[in-house]
């Protein structure tokens, strides 16, 4: 019998050195903690699903990779808020992480209220750090981000905690009206991990 939620409940303490064992634990994690480290952005975190995903495959006992599509990485710089700025670093992280398994996407969260609107409609406030999008994000468990610290730690950034993650739970954040991104999610992460417990908007 799996016992995926053996650190469901943890104090929160426990469940942030679990998490941070889970990445070293991940030579793709690692490896991808010590490049964009290397890319010397401002305010630059991995978030998001190569995080939770990478967790929920080690609870679960499935291999590293099932279900992770790339790696995303936030950064925040309002120095420049042209496209053409943005481009650039994109592309030189593209050859930085040229040789990873998976695909990394980098993207400027100074940016986004400019391109949301077309893309997404609706209005999207201005951001004012990396850290404040991953609050935005439409579902509970998806709000994590990490980064290594100057000597080497992994430091968290979990505005929500850590409990969803490690109980397998999709609960929605209403702090936006999204909905959709979270029905869509939560209808993908069932069909891979069905331990999964999805809360509807």
């Amino acid at each position: 019998m799996s016992n995926h939620l053996r650190l469901s409940g943890l104090s929160a303490a426990a469940q942030a050195d679990a998490l941070r064992e889970i990445i070293r634990s991940s030579d793709l994690l690692s490896d991808v903690l010590v490049r964009a480290r290397a890319l010397n952005l401002p305010d630059c975190w991995l978030v998001s699903g190569a995080i939770y995903n990478t967790v929920w495959n080690h609870l679960t006992g499935r291999s590293p990779l099932t279900g992770i599509n790339d790696i995303d990485l936030f950064y925040f710089d309002a120095t420049d808020l042209s496209y053409e700025a943005e481009d650039r670093t994109m592309k030189n992280a593209e050859a930085v992480f040229a040789d990873l398994p998976l695909p990394a996407q980098l993207r400027n969260q100074a940016r986004v209220h400019l391109w949301y609107p077309e893309r997404f409609g609706g209005s999207y406030p201005p951001l004012r750090s990396s850290c404040e999008a991953v609050d935005r994000f439409a579902t509970v468990a998806h709000s994590v981000a990490a980064r290594l610290g100057g000597a080497g730690d992994i430091e968290l950034y979990a505005p929500f905690g850590l409990d969803d993650v490690f109980s397998f739970r999709l609960a929605p954040n209403r702090t936006l009206d999204n909905r959709v991104t979270h029905t869509k999610k939560g209808e993908r992460a069932r069909s891979v991990w069905p331990e999964i417990v999805f809360e509807p908007w």
